[in-house]
C-alpha cells in the first residue's frame, strides 16, 4: 500500500497540497487503475492507456504522468455505453454508429483531469486539463489491458460507471510506470 501511494503523497508533500480521502493510482506499465479510500485498496480495475509512450507534452498522444485531480465529472445518470461529442452525450449508444468498431469512442462516463504540478501536466505545453485527458469509457472493452488511447485513461463501461459514482472532484490521481 505504501509503494502504490507513496509517489503521490510525496508529490502533495512538495506542492503543499493535502492529500484526499480518495485517490486513484494509474500504473501504466500494468494496466491497471488502483482506488483507495483512506489509504485502504477498494477496488482494482483493468484499464488501457495511450498507444504511445507516456507523455506530457501536448500534441503527443501519451498518457500524461504525474499527480492530477478530477476536475469535472461529467455523465451522471446516461446510460451505459453512450457516446459523448465534445463533452456532451449524444443520446446514442456506440453500437448504434455504423463505425462502432472502429476507433476508440468516449462512452458512459468522463472523468476530466487537471494536472497539479506546474509545468510539469500543468500550464504551457504540458497541460493535462488543456490536452482534454480523461478517464473514460470506451467501445473497445475488447481491447482493454493493452495500449489503445489517444492519452486518455479508458475503462470498461460499468467500472468507469461504478468508480464515477465513488470519486469527487477534487480527489487526487496519480499516474504514473
Amino acid at each position: 500500500m505504501k509503494s502504490s501511494l507513496g509517489p503521490a503523497n510525496k508529490a502533495g508533500s512538495l506542492l503543499g497540497i493535502k492529500p484526499t480521502d480518495r485517490i486513484l493510482v494509474v500504473r501504466i506499465g500494468s494496466a491497471t487503475l488502483q482506488y483507495y479510500r483512506g489509504n485502504e485498496l477498494v477496488a482494482t480495475y483493468p484499464v488501457s492507456t495511450s498507444r504511445r509512450p507516456p507523455s506530457n507534452v501536448k500534441d503527443s498522444l501519451g498518457t500524461p504522468r504525474g499527480l492530477h485531480e478530477v476536475a469535472e465529472r461529467i455523465g451522471a445518470g446516461q446510460p451505459a455505453g453512450v457516446v459523448f461529442k465534445a463533452r456532451v452525450p449524444t443520446g446514442r449508444h456506440f453500437s448504434e454508429l455504423a463505425d462502432a468498431d472502429d476507433g476508440n469512442r468516449i462512452t458512459s462516463r468522463i472523468l476530466w483531469l487537471r494536472g497539479l504540478e506546474p509545468g510539469v501536466n500543468s500550464g504551457g505545453n504540458v497541460d493535462t486539463y488543456g490536452r482534454y485527458i480523461y478517464i473514460h469509457g470506451t467501445n473497445r472493452e475488447d481491447r482493454i489491458g493493452e495500449p489503445h488511447s489517444a492519452g486518455c485513461v479508458l475503462m470498461r463501461n460499468a467500472d468507469v460507471i461504478e468508480l464515477y459514482d465513488q470519486v469527487r472532484v477534487g480527489d487526487w490521481v496519480w499516474i504514473g510506470d
